[in-house]
């Protein structure tokens, strides 16, 4: 293990392959569609706050419970800050810590790859499925 410059041990890098490395649970995080999109939307709102209506406003297809788990998930990871006013019912603030905001170049290149190359895939899929008539597809 190497040290940091103020003598401190460096933190240890993950090893993917390995099926014990604390990282394969945090690409399993982070690798989804609802946090990607709700790391866009925090993002674009930064630095100020989204409330939980808003997020859920501007994420079409995500349920209630879908955006609450990953929203709870990415405030456990350190990636989201939340705050509640004490009204009736509570009011629910989100906006992305600096260590959410670092998440949020990666993952806009993985968006953006995806939305360049969506039809190179479809069209990979047609041909698969042609050529395999009996398997179910997706």
């Amino acid at each position: 293990m190497t040290s940091s410059p103020a003598g401190a041990p460096a933190p240890a890098r993950g090893d993917v392959f390995d099926p014990a490395c604390p990282a394969r649970r945090l690409l399993d995080r982070i690798g989804t569609k609802w946090t990607s999109m709700a790391v866009k939307v925090l993002a674009e709102a930064a630095p100020d706050e989204v409330r939980f209506a808003e997020l859920k406003r501007r994420m079409p297809g995500v349920s209630q419970k879908m955006l609450s788990t990953t929203l709870q998930g990415m405030t456990r990871d350190g990636l989201v800050a939340r705050r509640v006013e004490p009204t009736v019912p509570p009011r629910v603030h989100y906006r992305l810590t600096p260590l959410g905001r670092s998440l949020e170049e990666p993952l806009a290149a993985v968006r953006a790859w995806a939305e360049e190359h969506m039809a190179e895939i479809d069209e990979a899929n047609a041909r698969s499925d042609a050529a395999d008539p009996g398997h179910p597809g997706p």
